[in-house]
């Protein structure tokens, strides 16, 4: 088996996208880059730059662990600004590379970001704080920054506007595709894009963003009311996800709007034209997320968890997470075992308020357990069939309220333990 570290391309997942890195829309305003600056692999690239033209407004979630990332809190501090209106007649930049997170590397990784967006302010003729970093890979090791600095020539000399392939490229780590997603959609008329790329295989259960994602429209929307969209959206994308059950410490996700359509401004999420652009992005967002869940570290299967009927909303995602992220779930899933006594056991532990004798779970549409006991349809045979299914649900429902939750996960395989067993060697 080929390292998937040193080659992500050399064994894709079973559940990637048939047909390749998809055709996304240009985005006016946009233009992307990417090199190889050596800093873990060779012979592919691990840095991607976007020029984001000037009157852009930008919004972001990030992390929310408390061992946040140099880049991370350095992006959170400029999108504050950004927020404030604080030249917002300048260009901007995202400058991301892949290999080293930059993560807990103390006054070490701040000198990384702040001479490598002086760096890349210069090169394009922006300012500082207009350079927005992400960085994504192993946790602890100082961030060679000179090495991505040695590449800004180069990556200024190939921007171009219809290069998002390669950027989405070289922003991979453990991933075996590149991930993208776009949409097109009209306000008053007037049509308007988004192009999204976003990398994620392991580490990943969200708290606010996922690993990677940076997406990219034309809309014209003002600065709270993309930050308000970004936001909502994450909370049912990117925030229902698991992989793993970690947070990383490099979480981002950040959205250029460069206002080049022609629609008229949306400054309301309840208008028609709001609307209209909540769904387009909420269809590339999720699209995006998913893909991160169906290249799982090792996946060889992609599962929805459905819980209904909790009587709040915190109850509903804490039993579809616990179940999500139950390793003995997941290796079940694996084994392509219905065991889902293992189910009973994660809604149980989760925290959410459950009464046994309420309780039903089914398998698709294979009723298994209700009313705190074996149903009498359920065959085990059919279960097992079932389970063979590369996408499987899970449903469950507590039979307290009308409240529910959807959390996307994938099974724990060998492969897994394997990958991050000699992550770094």
């Amino acid at each position: 088996m080929t390292d998937r570290k040193d080659n992500p391309d050399a064994e894709k997942s079973p559940l990637a996208p048939q047909g390749g890195f998809p055709l996304l829309p240009i985005i006016d305003g946009i233009e992307f880059a990417a090199a190889n600056s050596g800093i873990r692999y060779q012979g592919r690239p691990d840095v991607m730059l976007a020029r984001i033209s000037e009157g852009s407004s930008l919004a972001g979630v990030f992390t929310k662990s408390s061992t946040r990332a140099a880049p991370v809190l350095d992006c959170e501090q400029k999108l504050a600004a950004q927020a404030r209106g604080a030249n917002s007649n300048e260009a901007f930049a995202i400058l991301a590379n892949s290999g080293n997170a930059n993560a807990f590397t103390g006054s070490l990784g701040r000198r990384a970001v702040e001479q490598t967006a002086n760096a890349t302010s210069v090169a394009l003729g922006l300012p500082p704080q207009h350079v927005f970093l992400a960085s994504t890979g192993v946790i602890g090791e100082p961030l060679p920054y000179k090495k991505i600095t040695a590449t800004l020539g180069e990556l200024v000399s190939k921007l171009s506007p219809g290069g998002i392939e390669s950027a989405a490229a070289a922003i991979l780590t453990t991933d075996t595709y590149a991930k993208g997603s776009g949409a097109q959609a009209r306000v008053s008329g007037y049509p308007f894009k988004i192009a999204g790329i976003a990398k994620g295989s392991g580490m990943i259960a969200p708290d606010m963003a996922t690993m990677l994602c940076f997406i990219f429209t034309d809309a014209k929307i003002s600065q709270p009311s993309l930050q308000s969209a970004v936001s909502a959206i994450n909370g049912v994308t990117f925030n229902s996800i698991t992989v793993d059950g970690d947070t990383s410490t490099s979480d981002t996700v950040l959205v250029a709007a460069t206002g080049r359509s022609a629609m008229p401004e949306i400054t309301d999420l309840e208008s028609e034209g709001g609307k209209i652009f909540l769904g387009a992005l909420g269809e590339v967002m999720k699209d995006l997320a998913l893909q991160i869940v169906k290249d799982g570290e090792g996946a060889s299967k992609f599962v929805e968890v459905n819980v209904t009927g909790a009587d709040s909303d915190l109850s509903a995602n804490l039993a579809a997470s616990s179940v999500a992220n139950s390793l003995l779930v997941k290796t079940a899933i694996a084994g392509e075992d219905p065991n889902w006594g293992r189910i009973v056991m994660a809604v149980g532990k989760s925290g959410a308020t459950a009464d046994r004798d309420r309780l039903s779970i089914s398998f698709g549409d294979i009723l298994v357990a209700e009313n705190g006991w074996v149903a009498k349809s359920y065959d085990e045979e059919s279960a097992k069939i079932y389970m063979k299914n590369d996408s499987l649900q899970i449903n469950v429902d507590l039979g307290l309220g009308n409240c529910r939750a959807t959390i996307w996960t994938c099974d724990l395989t060998h492969e897994y333990v394997s990958i991050n067993a000699d992550y770094r060697s």
